[in-house]
């Protein structure tokens, strides 16, 4: 019995190098026709790593010729199975745009697209993949409304519209934490609230970003001289409605309230002051 095993053991070792050696010497060696037939049998074999090596030697040969179509999905997939998401993404696009009548267009534009949601990192990274994925499903949704993957193309759409939200929204309130140390960041961070509010329309971060965006207009004001205080007082207060116009019943009312009643108490001294200014510049002029 432990012969038997040992000589299927050698057997099996045997096939194996010899079809390493083949590889290698179709790859090293072989004609153009004789490494795509491998490519090819690799491909359909699953060997997607070996199959993309000899697909990158027989590209420049075979541009222009009927074969590239087949190739250049077959490169595309490939990359997608070996998990490398956003060059899948890439060849699935060009596929789509250099065989603008291929019976796999359809396929390869949601391909393309899903392969850059897969690409797409947490919120909290670079977001290059998740806008490249969220161009990709709305052309596909756009080209395609009757496919049979638009309601998973929907899905994946929202779902990569929320994890941007969030960026953004988390991007925003970073902004309004760091502005101790850089008051500069109070200004940027209201700019990025209101990017929020604009780009993503009832968004589900609207609530918490005017709450937000209303503390970093009080919380800038209050730390500004007095000779920009009205200004910024002013618009610490359109913050402050623009909050309980939306939601008059947030928990953060009361806070904000808080911050209203300070609000109109510093402005009040601000206008004292000013009055006195005017009257001694009144009283010089005299």
């Amino acid at each position: 019995m432990q012969k038997i095993k040992n000589l299927a053991y050698v057997l099996v070792l045997s096939l194996l190098l010899f079809s390493c050696g083949e590889y290698q010497k179709v790859l090293n060696k072989g004609t153009s026709e004789e490494q795509y037939k491998m490519a090819v049998k690799l491909y359909e074999s699953q060997k997607y790593s070996k199959a993309l090596r000899l697909f990158e030697k027989i590209t420049p040969t075979y541009r222009g010729k009927p074969q590239m179509e087949r190739i250049q999905f077959m490169v595309a997939q490939s990359n997608f199975n070996e998990k490398n998401y956003s060059i899948a993404g890439y060849y699935f696009d060009r596929f789509t745009k250099n065989y603008q009548k291929s019976s796999k267009k359809e396929e390869a534009a949601f391909m393309s697209a899903y392969s850059y949601k897969l690409a797409s990192p947490r919120f909290s990274i670079d977001p290059t993949d998740t806008n490249k994925a969220l161009e990709a499903f709305q052309s596909f949704i756009n080209t395609y409304p009757a496919s049979d993957k638009i309601e998973e193309a929907n899905k994946h759409y929202a779902a990569l519209r929320a994890k941007l939200e969030k960026k953004y929204f988390e991007i925003a309130k970073t902004y309004y934490r760091t502005a101790d140390y850089d008051l500069r960041n109070y200004k940027a961070a209201i700019q990025a609230f209101d990017n929020l509010l604009e780009d993503f329309l009832g968004t589900q971060f609207k609530e918490e970003a005017l709450y937000y965006r209303l503390k970093a207009a009080h919380d800038f004001e209050l730390k500004s001289t007095d000779r920009r205080k009205i200004e910024r007082i002013e618009a610490a207060f359109d913050a402050y409605e623009l909050l309980k116009k939306s939601f008059p019943e947030s928990p953060y009312m009361e806070d904000a309230n808080k911050m209203l009643a300070t609000m109109q108490k510093e402005k009040e001294r601000v206008d004292a002051l000013i009055a006195k200014r005017k009257e001694f510049e009144t009283l010089q002029k005299k």
